[in-house]
């Protein structure tokens, strides 16, 4: 493969004006260029076997074929395409069947630019990566595969801000394993989740929760005491 320069964008979209403010949006971040707009699945479908686009960044309610259809289409054809979802679609079987059939990021309406300007940006390092050469170590791997949604607690990890006695690795396999949740969870599952002790996951998820990553959320239940569950924001 040959590293490019810029990455061309199929965006599959049926409102004229969100059309308009995700193009100038994914346009605005280097490296990106937005190549067609389709308006429905199955012109979509249509522009990516005539264009030929690196990504195709989807909408999900849309006429005539909608874009779970037109996910089920491109992977069943076994088109060489990654897909990214922007929609306001936040159900859970969506979501599963998107992302189950390769989706690489999927970004609820409404959503801020920053969003999707962080989505776009590891992808285009994702991207890049992977055009480079064809054989990769796992450490390689693990850095260009690793959720977007961890991307902005890294400044930590980078900038060695951690308390003492937290580590760079446990934190990221928290991360990992809370992103891959759809619900919240308590520091006894992520605890067993993850392979490590109560009291330690709970130090991990007080800090992420103290540091504004994951949200906190108190449950009352029957007998006993309060459980803390927390989740990704």
């Amino acid at each position: 493969m040959v590293k490019k320069e810029v990455i061309r964008v199929l965006l599959v979209e049926d409102d004229p004006m969100v059309q308009e403010v995700n193009r100038q949006f994914i346009e605005s971040v280097p490296g990106f260029e937005v190549i067609h707009i389709a308006s429905n699945g199955e012109e979509g479908l249509h522009q990516l076997n005539q264009l030929k686009p690196d990504l195709v960044i989807l909408d999900i309610y849309m006429p005539e074929q909608d874009g779970v259809s037109m996910m089920e289409r491109i992977r069943s054809n076994q088109v060489d395409v990654d897909i990214m979802v922007i929609t306001a679609a936040n159900d859970k079987e969506t979501i599963r069947k998107m992302l189950q059939n390769g989706a690489i990021d999927y970004i609820v309406k409404p959503f801020k630019f920053e969003r999707l300007e962080q989505s776009l940006k590891h992808y285009f390092k994702y991207y890049s990566n992977v055009s480079s050469k064809e054989e990769f170590r796992q450490h390689e791997i693990d850095h260009f595969l690793g959720p977007v949604l961890i991307d902005k607690a890294k400044k930590n990890l980078d900038e060695n801000e951690l308390p003492k006695g937290l580590n760079a690795q446990t934190l990221k396999q928290i991360l990992l394993y809370l992103q891959g949740q759809t619900e919240s969870v308590s520091a006894e599952e992520a605890a067993d989740g993850v392979g490590i002790a109560r009291v330690t996951a709970r130090r991990y998820l007080d800090y992420l929760q103290k540091s504004g990553e994951v949200e906190m959320d108190i449950q009352y239940g029957g007998v006993g005491r309060p459980v803390n569950k927390y989740k990704i924001e």
